[in-house]
């Protein structure tokens, strides 16, 4: 009788420390070091997802995932896709994490003012994405930072920025100021192109916008470089040169020197705050502006004023 319930007690501790232990490896948090990006592939068996976290220092043995997923069945429930930890992690917390589908978001960017042709090198260069893209219309596209999954079709980014930008302009063509001289949507995006070509600085764009407001209403050739060069590349190649006096008499609507008003369709893909600048130009009397030298630009009223600028432009150029 003793020896039964000294075999019945020992059982009970041994059950105890069982337990116990169990309960440190389940609920212990690993020390993580920085962050770390684990990949779980579609397919993937127990044993290779604990691989997985062997080799990423989450776990310190592979049967500790193994016989924890099978006990309490969450193989099945495991999502594939890419994961991040940056914090201590408990073996718990990691099969949460594996079966929550809170996968890591990659971040894409892509900055104002470029061309479709630049957009689609970006996207096809991206390694994480899958899929073509189909083509983007120039313009169409608007210029942020987007966050994918590994894997996403490239046409999602597409879709998301496309979406993005026909909202960015509608709002900005329903509140845009009274009376500007131009007759669409599609105008003002055309025009908030330019724009975005013409300068990168903020503050200084609502002013741009107001020099090319200011010459359409007077019926004034808009004489903007980076239409020129668009008609000479179509944004499908970089022109790597400077302009020429010849180069402005190129026969094409997109050359504002040779034609009058806007030309046909945006010349790349404009943020929103040159739409916004568009939509809301600075009420100036210049029709003049030439670069500055210093990174911005100076502005003049009369073409005599404008001559003064340039000449000093060539001055701190040569």
């Amino acid at each position: 009788m003793k020896k039964l319930l000294l075999f019945w007690l020992l059982c009970g501790i041994a059950a105890v420390f069982v337990y116990s232990q169990a309960q440190k490896i389940i609920n212990e948090p690993i020390r993580v070091e920085g962050e770390k990006i684990i990949l779980i592939k579609s397919g993937a068996s127990p044993n290779k997802i604990a691989e997985i976290l062997v080799e990423n220092n989450l776990i310190k043995e592979k049967w500790h995932f193994i016989l924890y997923s099978k006990i309490n069945k969450i193989y099945p429930k495991i999502k594939a896709g890419e994961y991040s930890v940056k914090d201590d992690i408990s073996l718990a917390q990691l099969a949460n994490l594996l079966t929550s589908g809170k996968t890591y978001l990659r971040k894409i960017t892509f900055a104002e003012g470029l061309t479709s042709r630049e957009i689609a090198d970006i996207l096809a260069d991206d390694e994480y994405m899958k899929g073509d893209f189909g083509e983007i219309a120039e313009g169409t596209f608007l210029p942020e930072t987007y966050t994918y999954s590994r894997e996403e079709n490239r046409r999602h980014i597409v879709k998301q920025a496309t979406e993005a930008m026909a909202k960015v302009l509608q709002k900005a063509w329903d509140e845009r100021d009274a009376g500007l001289p131009l007759n669409s949507k599609e105008e003002m995006l055309v025009l908030a192109s330019i724009v975005e070509k013409e300068t990168g600085i903020a503050t200084e764009r609502p002013m741009v916008a107001s020099v090319f407001i200011n010459r359409l209403r007077k019926g004034m050739l808009l004489q903007t470089d980076p239409t020129v060069i668009y008609a000479l590349t179509m944004g499908k190649t970089d022109l790597k040169r400077n302009l020429t006096f010849k180069d402005l008499e190129t026969d094409s609507p997109y050359n504002t020197y040779k034609y009058e008003g806007l030309p046909p369709a945006p010349i790349c893909n404009p943020g929103k705050a040159a739409i916004m600048a568009v939509a809301h130009p600075d009420k100036t009397p210049y029709l003049y502006f030439v670069a500055s030298g210093n990174g911005g630009h100076n502005f003049a009223r009369t073409l005599e004023e404008h001559n003064r600028n340039v000449k000093h432009w060539r001055a701190v150029n040569k």
